[in-house]
C-alpha cells in the first residue's frame, strides 16, 4: 500500500488529494486517454479486492456478525487514516474514491460470508 506498484517517496511534489466522490472512478471508466486498461483495472478492482478478506475475517474474528452500517463505521476511519498516511508520506494520494472502493470490498466480503449461509458466528 505504501511501497507497492512502483511507488516512491516524492518530497519534491505537493501532497495530492481528491475529495470529489466518484471523480477518479469516472476517470478510469471513461474511454478517453490516460492510463492503460490494465492500470485502470488494477486501481479499480484492486482497491475492492484487497479489502474483501476484511469483510469476512472481522466478523469471524470478533464472533459477531456486524451489520453493513457497523462495518462501515468501523472501517471508514481506518481506511481514511491509511489514505491520509499515503498523502502525508507522499507515497500516494488521499482519494475519497479509494475509501469508497475499499468499503465496497469490505461489503463484498461480508456479502460472501452471508451468501455462504453464515448467519450466526461462534468463536472458537
Amino acid at each position: 500500500m505504501f511501497l507497492g506498484f512502483g511507488r516512491t517517496v516524492r518530497h519534491d511534489l505537493p501532497m495530492r488529494y481528491n475529495l470529489v466522490p466518484l471523480r477518479t472512478v469516472w476517470y478510469y471508466l471513461s474511454a478517453g486517454g490516460g492510463p492503460s486498461l490494465a492500470a485502470r483495472l488494477v486501481n479499480l478492482l484492486g482497491n475492492v479486492a484487497v479489502f474483501v478478506p476484511f469483510g469476512m475475517l472481522v466478523p469471524l474474528a470478533t464472533g459477531r456478525l456486524l451489520s453493513p452500517i457497523r462495518l462501515a463505521v468501523l472501517f471508514i476511519p481506518c481506511i481514511a487514516a491509511l489514505e491520509i498516511l499515503q498523502m502525508v508520506l507522499r507515497v500516494g494520494s488521499f482519494d475519497v474514491d479509494d475509501i469508497l472502493l475499499n468499503l465496497l470490498g469490505v461489503w463484498t466480503g461480508f456479502g460472501l460470508l452471508r451468501l455462504y449461509g453464515i448467519t450466526r458466528i461462534r468463536r472458537l
